[in-house]
């Protein structure tokens, strides 16, 4: 295969990476707004969203300059990963010690 077949190919694969993202977003967005309790929102919200930005990602990857730039796209997503985990489990921490302050969260 030359370049010109395979340029649309890529194209068209970054295309469906792109909007599978884009939809693993907007389910993490309904979840949290529909789900009922903090753990199940927080579930929906740290999934669907590192799955997301994970297929942007590789949406994304094809089209960097240079293998530099792949790498820290890679890096981006681990470490937005990593926070994303450590966010969570800091809140759904707070939300099991159910000292009062938090009676509007259930």
């Amino acid at each position: 295969m030359d370049e010109t077949t395979l340029a649309p190919i890529i194209d068209s694969l970054s295309v469906l990476l792109g909007v599978a993202g884009a939809f693993f977003f907007i389910a993490g967005t309904v979840g949290v707004l529909r789900l009922p309790d903090i753990f199940t929102r927080l579930h929906a919200l740290t999934k669907a969203d590192n799955l997301g930005l994970g297929l942007i990602l590789l949406a994304l990857l094809p089209h960097a300059p240079n293998l530099f730039y792949g790498l820290k796209l890679l890096l981006l997503w681990l470490l937005v990963l990593m926070a994303g985990a450590t966010g969570a489990h800091l809140i759904a921490k707070r939300a099991l010690r159910c000292d009062g302050e938090d009676e509007d969260l259930y």
